[in-house]
């Protein structure tokens, strides 16, 4: 069960963020980028650490030799009248189109619905385009490949750990950016409070299976939900527009059926899943390749509505991501906006009264 996860606030003012601060962002998937973006705009310093090789998080895409798959977040939507006002923005800039499959819905309707007025967008020309826009329009690029084992209080300042040692740069907030696990991971010794909190929430996995073919398929529909068996999803990544290459097809498999073979090789994976989908009428795949999501999305919350974001303002410490944002990429572009929101609002608040 998912914990309910709290905004935090303190009594004890021993942080104050100034008009311009040095921010350590850690994770430069959306909620990250959302984060560091709204801050640079509001006239802070802020440096993005990212464990891999690019930016975007589970907006992600497989490249092969002549193929490239999508094989994390499949779209988004759009609900909230900002998250709208930035998708119109990705449009404008090229990084982000409408995708209008031919739907289908496989098993029990009521589980996962095709709405047909529902608006689907993809980046473009792969999914992880909207991040490195963002990225890319930041005062100074992502530090990749650069992965943070530990946080260190040094005097009024945060050190962050590479490996055994301390980086020199010192920050006067961090942002932690990640999966509620690793968060809880990272907070463990510095701030057992804010650690006890991402280690409520539950995360689940979802392996998830990239098919290429030799020739395009016709089975029908281009996406589909499947409410039944191991698969969740199924989509031709040839239909997402500004897509190339080999005819390829991903899979996801249900977080359950996910959980219970965490350590299944993956060739055992991939059987399952590819005979699952030829009981929808797919051929066997020239080539496939698996990939395993930890933290693919969050189970459903039992208490209370999502908080967004996480601020201690007494330790400059934050909190955002999906998880935190009901989920879904709308989510975390939402959890990275609300918690630059209270870190900037806070530093106003603290900035008018040092001045009266």
């Amino acid at each position: 069960m998912r914990g309910r996860i709290r905004a935090s606030s303190s009594l004890h003012w021993g942080f104050v963020m100034s008009s311009s601060q040095h921010v350590a962002v850690v994770g430069a998937g959306l909620a990250g980028l959302a984060c560091a973006t709204a801050l640079v705009a509001a006239g802070h310093r802020v440096t993005v650490f990212e464990k891999s090789r690019g930016v975007a998080g589970r907006m992600s895409t497989r490249r092969g030799e002549g193929w490239h798959c999508d094989h994390g977040a499949q779209y988004f939507t759009a609900r909230s009248s900002s998250f709208s006002a930035e998708v119109a923005r990705w449009v404008e800039a090229g990084v982000a189109k409408l995708w209008v499959p031919r739907l289908a819905v496989f098993g029990e309707a009521a589980l996962h619905r095709a709405d047909a007025a529902l608006q689907r967008y993809v980046g473009a020309p792969q999914m992880t385009a909207p991040a490195q826009w963002l990225a890319s329009a930041l005062p100074a690029p992502v530090k990749l490949g650069v992965q943070i084992e530990g946080l260190q209080r040094v005097g009024a300042a945060w050190r962050l750990q590479v490996g055994a040692a301390l980086l020199e740069d010192e920050f006067d907030a961090v942002v932690l950016a990640l999966p509620a696990p690793q968060a809880a991971a990272l907070l463990q010794d510095c701030a057992p409070a804010l650690a006890q909190q991402a280690a409520a929430v539950r995360m689940r996995p979802s392996w998830a299976l990239m098919l290429n073919y030799a020739a395009p398929l016709e089975l029908g529909f281009e996406a589909a939900f499947v409410n039944q068996g191991p698969l969740r999803w199924v989509a031709r990544n040839n239909s997402k527009p500004g897509r190339s290459g080999a005819e390829s097809w991903l899979l996801h498999a249900q977080p359950e059926w996910s959980e219970a073979r965490l350590q299944m090789p993956a060739e055992q994976v991939a059987a399952e899943l590819q005979e699952a989908f030829a009981a929808l009428g797919a051929p066997p795949a020239e080539q496939w390749n698996a990939h395993r999501w930890l933290y693919a999305d969050t189970a459903p919350a039992h208490e209370g509505p999502p908080a967004q974001s996480v601020w201690d303002e007494a330790s400059g410490l934050g909190l955002c991501g999906d998880w935190l944002g009901a989920g879904k990429v709308e989510g975390a572009w939402l959890s990275g906006q609300r918690l630059a929101q209270q870190m900037v609002a806070m530093a106003n608040t603290m900035s008018r009264a040092s001045n009266s």
